[in-house]
């Protein structure tokens, strides 16, 4: 499984930290990792220095034999935000899985 984290130019994330949330993508999917080829993870701040709840997490999983399954979850905090979008993925992608097994 391939994990690219992408941000905008108001997240700025350390060399090491993009490892980390790489790792972290890869061990929350890990039972779907002979599904899935790539996950596309993009970060972003929808209201710059505004505050609120304006992190924004958007995760796309490519996966053998399905069509893309892209996410989104905004929240207070980047952390926040990812945490939300993996749990929105999984559940995206167990419910396709599961809706294609039984067809």
């Amino acid at each position: 499984m391939q994990i690219q984290v992408n941000h905008d130019n108001r997240v700025r994330l350390a060399e090491d930290t993009a490892e980390r949330l790489s790792r972290t993508v890869e061990d929350y999917l890990a039972k779907f990792a002979d599904r899935i080829t790539r996950v596309e993870m993009h970060l972003g701040d929808l209201n710059g220095g505004k505050g609120g709840p304006d992190k924004r997490c958007m995760l796309e999983a490519r996966m053998s034999n399905l069509q893309p399954i892209a996410v989104t979850h905004h929240a207070e905090t980047v952390q926040l935000a990812i945490d939300g979008a993996l749990e929105r993925l999984d559940h995206a992608i167990s419910h396709a899985i599961g809706k294609r097994e039984t067809h």
